[in-house]
């Protein structure tokens, strides 16, 4: 019902601006200020419409014509935002797969029509993923505030929630696929009904109280091997205060934190002493790309009584891991001493096709969501080198990021926009590793629908299908108490 009222407000929107000939239009020399920037981006073939408004909202009517080389061409015009037709989209992105569009917009003020320079957009023949799941929650400070699981179709404007944490009480967050394919899935439920919710080759979903005797706490931060025998997970003891010259900027930190690796099958908690160390902080576990190894971050623990929160700065580190036997190497490698530059790595997420790995880097800590200075890089592992993703960085903060399956597009989350909210951006990164300028998810009505919903994407994952998810009868497993235990290897 509800996408159904927005789609008649919708077109009660674009209605209202009669569609008028552009004419005696005053022709600038520049190109238009639009937003989203869209301005010579690469987009997937697949992608929902890039519909867009001027940025300075002054204009009276918005009119674009998106034309190929060969006389093709798609226009809109609307009284706020350009709408282009959905299936007219697509067969025109699918007729210049590798080629570019040529965009030509026009806007009416006060004193006429202004016409401005044209701009390009590439269409990439590489394909993006079916669609984003992410959680959706209020940018500041809350206790069980509303919040829930959602996933998006990219081609279209379609979205579905998944479960919402209404339907009980609680937090809903860390979903996890295995490389985007929800036929395997983890989420983990906070709160009076705690559990992790397991979902194996598509079979049914089992709650688990994922505590041990033998472990710090409740695994979070989940990260599947590629063969789906194994979940690697953390488990935090954290505490967050707000900074005394910012209290709208909230730092999360560890006091404590160690890795595990579970085997689904044997339901069964792997350990290494070299994870669980009371110096070290361990956090943010990943799997390599052939399985064989065992990416995290690592940072040296805070004596007793310290609140020096700045001077924790983790590094990414490597533990091999033998996926036959469910064993661990006997020592730790550093592959990126982010400690010796004075900053921190956060979020590893190598690419599937085991070329790259990408990570955010920031001046401290490991919550880097509040700090305008996070970046994303880029480390190569075929020759051990890393450089910031400059291109698709921006001024504010870069934070979570993952792979779509085919290891060509990036999801990343930024603050650019307005600093507050944390928006989904998508960049391409071909085999050699050259990155294009990213944009943000599509919208019907972008200004509207950022404008009026007041939340913030945190952690999208790419999706390869839907989810074929059932929120209520997850919700009546998570409202019964029944849990199943977590075991623990015996050596």
């Amino acid at each position: 019902m509800k996408r159904i009222l927005y789609t008649l407000l919708s077109l009660l929107i674009f209605s209202a601006c009669t569609t008028e000939t552009v004419s005696d239009a005053k022709q600038e020399t520049a190109q238009p200020h639009i937003y989203p920037d869209y301005l010579g981006v690469t987009i997937p073939v697949n992608i929902a419409p890039l519909n867009f408004c001027m940025a300075d909202e002054k204009a009276l009517c918005i009119d674009a014509v998106i034309a190929d080389r060969h006389g093709r061409d798609l226009h809109s015009q609307g009284e706020e935002s350009v709408d282009f037709d959905l299936d007219d989209w697509h067969t025109l992105l699918d007729q210049n797969r590798g080629d570019s569009l040529s965009v030509t917009v026009s806007a009416k003020y006060d004193d006429g029509w202004h016409t401005y320079r044209p701009f390009s957009i590439y269409v990439s023949p590489d394909s993006i993923d079916y669609g984003i799941c992410y959680r959706l929650i209020e940018p500041g400070y809350e206790v069980w505030s509303k919040m829930g699981i959602y996933e998006r179709d990219l081609s279209s404007f379609d979205e579905r929630a998944l479960i919402e944490n209404t339907q009980f009480e609680g937090c809903v967050n860390c979903h996890s696929f295995n490389r985007g394919n929800p036929a395997d899935m983890s989420l983990h439920i906070r709160g009076p009904h705690g559990a992790t919710l397991l979902r194996q080759n598509d079979g049914p979903l089992t709650a688990y109280d994922t505590k041990t005797d033998q472990t710090l706490g409740l695994c979070v931060y989940p990260y599947w091997h590629p063969s789906g025998h194994y979940i690697a997970y953390s488990t935090n003891a954290t505490s967050q205060l707000f900074h005394s010259a910012d209290s709208n900027r909230i730092e999360v930190f560890d006091t404590a934190s160690d890795l595990q690796v579970y085997d689904v099958e044997k339901n069964e908690l792997l350990l290494s002493p070299l994870l669980k160390q009371d110096s070290i902080y361990e956090t943010f576990p990943v799997f390599s790309a052939d399985g064989r190894s065992l990416y995290f971050c690592a940072a040296q623990a805070l004596p007793e009584g310290s609140h020096q929160l700045d001077s924790i700065r983790y590094n990414l580190c490597r533990i091999y891991f033998d996926p036959a036997t469910g064993t661990f190497g006997d020592s730790i490698e550093t592959i990126v001493d982010a400690e010796a530059q004075h900053k921190s790595v956060s979020f590893p997420r190598p690419s599937y096709d085991g070329r790259f790995l990408c990570y955010t880097l920031s001046d401290y800590g490991q919550f880097s969501i509040w700090h305008h200075e996070a970046d994303l890089y880029l480390l190569d592992l075929s020759t051990g080198e890393s450089r910031p993703m400059a291109e698709a960085n921006s001024k504010d903060t870069e934070s979570f990021h993952n792979w779509s399956s085919n290891s060509r597009w990036m999801v990343l989350s930024s603050r650019r926009d307005d600093g507050l909210f944390t928006r989904p951006y998508f960049c391409h990164i071909d085999a050699k590793g050259v990155v294009t300028k990213a944009f943000m998810l599509p919208q019907r009505n972008p200004r509207r629908f950022y404008r009026e919903r007041f939340l913030s994407f945190n952690v999208p994952e790419f999706i390869i299908g839907p989810t074929h998810f059932d929120g209520n009868k997850a919700s009546r497993i998570i409202n019964d108490e029944t849990r199943t235990n977590f075991g623990v290897r015996k050596d």
